[in-house]
C-alpha cells in the first residue's frame, strides 16, 4: 500500500536542524541519520546543460524521494511513489517544487524504458537522480530520501494540519484510513465533516495517499505539496523541544547524500526562505495516459521535449529554452516505442 507524504519530514527535518544551529547540537544527533554519497564520476549530466541554463551559483536542485518501504530500506529495491525537484533560487530564497508523476514513461538513465519511479528500485538514489538529469535537463547532484513508518509519528508530534477537504476527498480519506490505520499498527477517528479540519498523523498521511477522487495522481499530488506547505507553516512555529524530539525518533528514517557542513550552511539560513509556487509534471495539457502493452498503466508525456522547456521557464525563468540534444532524443524513443506497443 504506497504512501507519498514522507517527502513531508524532508522539510521537517531539514528545518528542525537549524534551531540547534550550533554545531555540537546537530552533529550529535547526525549519526542517527543515513548516508549515501553520490559519485559525482558516475552521475549524467547531459550535454551543454550547464551553460544552457546558465544557472551558475543561481540555483541549488535537490532530489526529494519517498519510498514505499516499512523495513526501514532507503535504498535500491524500494520503489519513490514520490518524485519531487526542489529548486532553490539562491538569490531570492524561494524553494519551487515539481512533482514527478511516478508512473511517467521515461529513460532509466541506462537505455531502458519504464515507469520513472523504477529507476530507484534498480539503482537507488543514485540512478534515480541520473535518470532525472537525463530526462529533465538538470544538473541535480544530492538528494534526501525518507521512508514510510516516520509520517503519522511526525505530524502528530507537530500537533496535526488543518487542511480543506471536498465531500468526495471525505468520503476516500475514510475508506482509506483503515488500511492507514493497518499498516501502521493504530487506530484513529474517522474524519467527521468536509471543509476545513484538523488532521491527526494518520489522517494527513491518507489524505495524501488519495487518488481515485478526479485527477487521480494528478491531484494527489497537489495534496501532496499542499502537505508540505502545511507543515512548514507548522514547524516554524514549533518549539526546541519538539522538534529535537522529532529529531531523535525520525533522523533513522531519512537518508541523505548532503554532509553535516552543508546541511550546516542551509540551516543558517531557513528563516529567509519561502515556498513558492509548485506544479506537476508531466503538464496537463501535454500529457497523456493509457494501458499500453508491456508498460501497464502509464502517464505518457506528449512532446517530452515540450515539457522539459515549460518546467525550466517555472523553475529558472528560462524562456523558450530549447532541450539538449539527449532529451530531443528521449522525447523521439518515448513516441516510438509507444506506437510500437499500440500496433501502429
Amino acid at each position: 500500500m504506497p504512501i507519498w507524504l514522507r517527502v513531508i519530514l524532508i522539510v521537517v527535518l531539514a528545518l528542525a536542524l537549524v534551531v540547534g544551529a550550533a554545531y555540537g547540537y546537530v552533529n550529535s544527533k547526525w549519526d542517527k541519520m543515513g548516508r549515501e554519497e553520490i559519485k559525482t564520476s558516475e552521475l549524467i549530466i547531459n550535454s551543454d546543460v550547464k551553460e544552457k541554463l546558465d544557472l551558475g551559483d543561481g540555483f541549488t536542485n535537490i532530489a526529494l524521494f519517498g519510498v514505499d518501504s516499512r523495513e526501514g530500506n532507503l535504498g535500491a529495491g524500494s520503489r519513490s511513489d514520490c518524485i519531487i525537484v526542489a529548486s532553490l533560487n539562491n538569490q531570492t530564497k524561494e524553494i519551487r517544487m515539481v512533482s514527478i508523476y511516478r508512473d511517467t514513461l521515461l529513460n532509466l538513465s541506462d537505455g531502458t524504458y519504464q515507469k520513472c519511479n523504477a529507476a530507484y528500485s534498480y539503482g537507488g538514489p543514485q540512478m534515480a537522480i541520473n535518470m532525472l538529469n537525463m530526462n529533465l535537463d538538470l544538473d541535480i547532484e544530492d538528494y534526501v530520501t525518507v521512508d514510510f513508518s516516520a509520517i503519522a509519528d511526525g505530524i502528530d508530534m507537530l500537533g496535526g494540519i488543518d487542511i480543506e477537504i471536498t465531500e468526495e476527498e471525505l468520503k476516500e480519506l475514510n475508506y482509506h484510513l483503515v488500511g492507514t490505520a493497518m499498516a501502521i499498527g493504530r487506530e484513529s477517528p474517522f474524519v467527521q465533516h468536509a471543509g476545513m479540519v484538523h488532521l491527526n498523523g494518520m489522517q494527513a498521511t491518507t489524505y495524501a495517499r488519495i487518488r481515485s477522487t478526479a485527477g487521480g495522481d494528478f491531484t494527489r499530488t497537489e495534496r501532496q505539496r499542499l502537505v508540505i506547505e502545511k507543515v512548514v507553516e507548522k514547524i516554524k512555529k514549533t518549539d526546541l523541544q519538539t522538534l529535537d524530539a522529532m529529531i531523535n525518533e525520525l533522523f533513522s528514517h531519512v537518508s541523505t547524500s548532503f554532509t553535516l557542513p552543508e546541511i550546516l550552511m542551509y540551516a543558517t539560513a531557513y528563516k529567509e526562505y519561502t515556498l513558492g509556487e509548485n506544479t506537476g509534471f508531466p503538464y496537463s495539457d501535454l500529457l497523456s495516459t493509457d494501458t499500453v502493452s508491456g508498460y501497464g498503466s502509464i502517464v505518457i508525456p506528449g512532446s517530452l521535449t515540450s515539457n522539459v522547456s515549460r518546467m525550466h521557464e517555472f523553475l529558472f525563468g528560462t524562456v523558450d529554452y530549447t532541450p539538449s540534444s539527449e532529451v530531443q532524443s528521449i522525447s523521439s524513443e518515448i513516441t516510438a516505442k509507444v506506437r510500437s506497443a499500440r500496433g501502429y
